[in-house]
C-alpha cells in the first residue's frame, strides 16, 4: 500500500516523500517538473512524469500502483504572478484538482491530505490567525486554495472522501543537503542569490509597528511540516476523526530584520540590508497558532531560526558546487 504525492519532485513535496519513507510508508510521485526536479525523487520511489490535467494518465497510475491515499502538493504557487496569470492559476489549482479527485473516486481512493495556504486569509485583521479567522483571499492563488478546500468538503459529502487541508505560512530550511528551495519568489532564495551575486538584500519597509520596524511573519521548517503530513495520513488510514483544516505555524513569528541578521551570522557575509519602500497591503504582523495541529498532527517547531537558515544555506551551497 502506498500514498501518492503530487508535486513530489518539488521543494516541499520531496521532503514529504522523505518523511513517509522514514516511517516505512511506500510512496509514488507524480510531477510535471514545471518547478520540481527529478533528482529530488529517490531512485527507489516510482516516478510518474505527467500533468494532473491528464485524466487517463491518472487512471493508469491508480491502476498500476496500490495507492490508498493522496498528498496533494502540486499546484501553481506564486501568489503575485497569479494576479497576471489567473486563468493558468485556476487551471493548475482547480481544474487539475477536480480531475485528480475524479480519478481518485473512479479508483476507489478515498483519502487526501491537501497542501493549502495561509493565502486563504488575505490580510487578517488580527495579529494571531486561527483556523476560524475569516477567509478573504487577495490573489487568484489564495482563491484557488480556498476553492480546493471547498472541493474537498463537497466531495466528502458526495463520495465519503476522508481529508484534511494543511494551511502553510512561510516554509523555509532544508531537511537534506540535496533538497533546496529553488523558487525565485521566496525570501530565503532571494537573499542567498543576492549575496552570492554580490548584491545587498533589501527589506521592504522598516517603519512597521513591530519591535525592529520590519514585518513579522511565521516561518516554519520544511522538515517539521513534512512530519505533520505523515501524521495526518496515518489518522486518515486509521479512520480516526480529523479536523478539516489545520494551521501550521509557530505562534510567535520572526521579523525580516531578524532573518537578515541571522543570515549574516550564519553565512559569515557581513551586510547591512538596503531599505526599500513598503509594499502595498503588507500588514505589520501575521502569525498563526498551531495549537490544533499540535494536538492532532505531532506538530511542533523542532528547529530554531538559526537552524532554518543554516540548513537552507548549506543546501544552497551544495547546489553551487554540484
Amino acid at each position: 500500500m502506498a500514498w501518492l504525492v503530487t508535486g513530489g519532485a518539488g521543494y516541499i513535496g520531496s521532503h514529504i516523500v522523505r518523511a513517509f519513507l522514514a516511517e516505512g510508508i511506500d510512496v509514488v510521485v507524480i510531477d510535471d517538473l514545471s518547478s520540481g526536479h527529478a533528482e529530488f525523487v529517490p531512485e527507489s520511489v516510482p516516478f510518474v512524469h505527467g500533468d494532473l490535467l491528464d485524466g487517463p494518465l491518472l487512471a493508469r497510475t491508480f491502476a498500476e500502483y496500490p495507492i490508498t491515499g493522496v498528498v496533494h502538493v502540486a499546484g501553481f504557487k506564486y501568489a503575485g504572478v497569479s494576479v497576471q496569470r489567473p486563468l493558468h492559476t485556476y487551471e493548475q489549482n482547480v481544474t487539475a484538482m477536480a480531475t485528480l479527485l475524479a480519478a481518485m473516486q473512479d479508483a476507489g481512493v478515498s483519502r487526501m491530505v491537501f497542501s493549502s495556504s495561509a493565502a486563504v486569509y488575505g490580510t487578517p485583521t488580527t495579529s494571531l490567525v486561527t483556523e476560524e479567522t475569516p477567509k478573504n483571499p487577495e490573489s487568484p492563488y489564495g482563491e484557488t486554495k480556498l476553492i480546493g478546500e471547498w472541493l474537498l468538503r463537497d466531495q466528502a459529502v458526495a463520495a465519503g472522501l476522508g481529508y484534511t487541508a494543511l494551511r502553510y505560512f512561510n516554509v523555509v530550511g532544508s531537511g537534506a543537503r540535496e533538497l533546496r528551495d529553488t523558487s525565485p519568489h521566496n525570501l530565503f532564495p532571494i537573499i542567498f542569490d543576492a549575496l552570492l551575486d554580490g548584491r545587498t538584500p533589501r527589506i521592504n519597509g522598516n517603519d512597521y509597528a513591530t519591535p525592529d520596524g520590519t514585518c513579522v511573519r511565521d516561518y516554519i521548517h520544511v522538515a517539521d511540516l513534512a512530519v505533520s503530513h505523515v501524521a495526518a495520513a496515518r489518522l486518515l488510514d486509521a479512520g480516526t476523526a480529523i479536523e478539516p483544516v489545520y494551521n501550521l505555524g509557530s505562534g510567535d513569528g520572526v521579523s525580516v530584520g531578524e532573518i537578515m541578521a541571522t543570515v549574516a551570522r550564519v553565512t559569515g557575509i557581513d551586510f547591512t540590508p538596503d531599505i526599500g519602500p513598503r509594499r502595498a497591503g503588507d500588514p505589520d504582523r501575521i502569525v498563526t497558532s498551531g495549537a490544533l495541529a499540535a494536538r492532532d498532527l505531532d506538530w511542533k517547531m523542532r528547529h530554531s531560526l538559526e537552524e532554518m537558515v543554516r540548513s537552507a544555506w548549506e543546501s544552497r551551497q551544495a547546489a553551487s558546487v554540484s
